[in-house]
């Protein structure tokens, strides 16, 4: 019998951070599963991992199942997933697709324009305009970035105006609150109770999106098109097998599609500093370093999400809704 799309990611909501816990796995969403090397036929819950380990390496608690209540599973070697920050000219009025970063970082891409409450905006990452939440408001903006020789304030081109921040918490448990279970379970236990208190552990909320927006100095430096690409003519969901395209500051313009939705994935900012991002998007290898930010669109020029994060395999993109809404923004 068919696995229905609805029910497997109503599994996914269910499983995907015991998955997660598993050693290797970096990722989870549903894609369909792959057959001699390419996408096959049969939806599958999709587990992305650092690298495929035989299954002698492997203890039977730390094996992804073959199957989740009826439901496939897959294994896919995506390596670890990171923002996509890296290490080109300056360009007036500048389009989407072109280097940008906050002035202390190395080089990211400008997404798009959009607008807030009338006013015109960039949009890109947090980690390429807000410097992975260590920018404040007013900050400038440096068109190309700084690693492709923008300088401040000649190549200054906007300033922050907000950004959404970025959760790195993780799961932990309080240590006074740990002690004092400890102590009041030491107690019961003298007087033969046997009640027993459990600290709890809190859990830090996933991420939805990386996303900043800048506003311009002068309306008159950008441009309302994304290079190679052209115009947005309006917005469209991201869904499995969609064809999708972008153009970024270092592979320029990529095509690709849509390979796996709902996807739940820790994503490494560097410096010991992990962020989980939960209801993405993942594409196969069409970005590198200095991408992040892009504009991701349809075949037919719809915007569908904002290019985060990748590895040599993959590309991870949030949803255009999310961000949207998490910004109030509006198409420009």
């Amino acid at each position: 019998m068919a696995v229905q799309l609805d029910d497997a990611r109503q599994l996914l909501a269910e499983v995907k951070h015991e998955l997660l816990k598993k050693p290797n796995v970096v990722a989870t969403g549903i894609g369909y599963k792959i057959v001699e090397g390419k996408p096959g036929a049969e939806l599958s819950i999709i587990c992305s991992v650092e690298t495929k380990k035989a299954k002698s390496f492997l203890s039977a608690k730390d094996l992804i199942p073959a199957s989740i209540q009826s439901i496939p599973t897959d294994v896919f070697p995506s390596g670890i997933i990171h923002a996509l920050q890296s290490p080109t000219s300056k360009v007036r009025p500048a389009p989407g697709g072109v280097s940008i970063g906050h002035y202390q970082i190395t080089a990211g891409t400008l997404g798009c324009l959009v607008k807030r409450n009338g006013k015109l905006m960039i949009l890109s990452n947090n980690h390429v305009l807000a410097n992975s939440n260590d920018a404040s408001t007013g900050d400038a903006i440096l068109q190309p970035g700084p690693y492709d020789g923008g300088n401040n304030p000649g190549d200054r081109i906007a300033t922050l105006s907000d950004f959404v921040e970025i959760d790195f918490g993780g799961s932990s448990s309080c240590p006074l609150g740990s002690s004092a279970a400890s102590l009041l379970n030491f107690f019961a236990s003298l007087i033969g109770s046997k009640t027993r208190l459990e600290a709890k552990k809190i859990q830090a909320s996933d991420n939805l999106v990386d996303c900043a927006i800048a506003e311009p100095v002068n309306s008159a430096d950008v441009k309302n098109e994304i290079l190679k690409i052209g115009a947005i003519s309006g917005l469209a969901e991201g869904t499995l097998g969609m064809s999708i395209k972008k153009s970024g500051r270092t592979t320029g313009l990529t095509t690709g599609s849509i390979q796996q939705i709902d996807v739940t994935s820790q994503v490494s900012y560097g410096s010991n500093k992990v962020a989980t991002f939960t209801d993405q998007l993942m594409a196969g290898a069409m970005s590198q370093g200095g991408d992040s930010g892009s504009a991701v669109l349809s075949s037919d020029n719809k915007l569908v999400g904002l290019l985060f994060a990748g590895s040599n395999t993959t590309t991870i993109i949030n949803r255009i809704q999310n961000v949207f809404q998490a910004l109030q923004l509006t198409l420009a």
